[in-house]
């Protein structure tokens, strides 16, 4: 009795019926016509008046291309061999930042295909900051998509981590290097997060929600350095601020930076997007605020002038200072006096000085 050795399963990617790979008839299906009659004598064959080529291939034109798909070489590989050698080093690149643990989103430039870190990047922020993510965790810990920490932190961290275990999101346990460059930054304070963005409310949306009484907000008018924008959301969780409001047109949105400067008043201070500075102006005082442009020189001094029980102070950009138009469309020009050493404040310490005074009158 024969006894034939027992065959292994099929490599994938043959042309079987059903064959992964398959891009044509079987060899048996193809029309007799497909490949050219040979000339008798066993001469290759070649069109009358051509040029001979020397030997003819073994395969037709189409046996060879069925051969590329079955090796992986098909004809679209084909036609972007050359556009995927010259991303090769690219790629090689992210596929080890990958096998490390470094798949980070903020890291795309350099890269250019398309990848789903970019997609994120508008939806999500990366904070870093002890107390900037645990102020994200105490009022919405169903933003934290990834976290990322080092050993030391573990202890500090025994809640969120709880909670990323009890919720499946994912975080890792990384080294100072890899968080320095997680946060761009070596103020990480051993933690890093990527949390989902908060879009600013709209205006008429922040005043139907307002309660009554002293109310107290700031109208930053330029306004975009991230550090000063973490302090002053610090100053206004201090003391109490309503809201910071935004321009229509301002670009001006939290960064990790910006939230580890304010030490987890980006949590405790809403931000509100604006329509045009006219309109804005009119809701406000319909809503009973008066608005206070903050001047260098040229205002009311801050510690004299009366202070309305609901208030926006209007604050200008660094160095070019408020918008003149602005400035003179509100009910205040006010000055913080000084000994007259220094040409101005800081825009985040003007801020502090100017909340201070406010909460003081209440």
């Amino acid at each position: 009795m024969r006894h034939d050795p027992p065959r292994g399963p099929r490599k994938p990617g043959g042309t079987g019926e059903g064959g992964p790979w398959r891009s044509g008839p079987r060899r048996d299906e193809r029309r007799d016509d497909a490949r050219p009659p040979r000339p008798a004598g066993g001469e290759p064959h070649h069109r009358e008046g051509a040029p001979h080529r020397g030997h003819a291939h073994p395969h037709s034109r189409s046996e060879r291309r069925e051969q590329r798909h079955r090796h992986g070489d098909g004809p679209y590989r084909d036609s972007v061999r050359d556009d995927a050698r010259e991303r090769a080093p690219r790629a090689g690149l992210r596929a080890r930042d990958e096998a490390r643990g470094r798949f980070e989103d903020g890291d795309d430039e350099g890269y250019d295909t398309p990848s789903p870190q970019r997609a994120r990047r508008d939806a999500e922020v990366r904070l870093y900051g002890l107390n900037a993510i645990r102020a994200v965790y105490a009022r919405r810990p169903q933003a934290i998509r990834k976290l990322y920490l080092d050993t030391p932190r573990i202890p500090q961290l025994q809640p969120l981590l709880a909670w990323c275990v009890a919720n499946r999101v994912g975080y890792r346990v990384v080294e100072q290097d890899d968080l320095d460059r997680l946060a761009a930054s070596n103020h990480h304070e051993g933690v890093v997060a990527d949390v989902l963005r908060e879009e600013p409310v709209s205006l008429s949306e922040w005043l139907r929600d307002l309660p009554a009484g002293p109310q107290l907000a700031l109208w930053l008018d330029g306004v975009g350095n991230p550090h000063n924008l973490g302090a002053i959301l610090r100053s206004a969780a201090h003391f109490g601020v309503s809201a910071v409001l935004l321009p229509k047109d301002s670009s001006l949105a939290l960064s990790g930076a910006a939230a580890r400067v304010a030490e987890g008043g980006a949590e405790a201070v809403p931000m509100v997007r604006m329509g045009r500075s006219d309109n804005a102006l009119a809701q406000l005082r319909g809503a009973g605020f008066a608005l206070a442009a903050t001047v260098v020189n040229g205002g009311d001094d801050l510690f004299r002038a009366p202070l309305p029980e609901r208030l926006v102070y209007v604050l200008g950009a660094e160095g070019e200072g408020m918008d003149r138009e602005l400035a003179a469309a509100c009910d205040q020009r006010l000055s913080i006096p000084g000994s007259g050493r220094v040409e101005s404040l800081n825009v985040a310490a003007a801020t502090a000085v100017l909340l201070a005074a406010w909460r003081a009158r209440r």
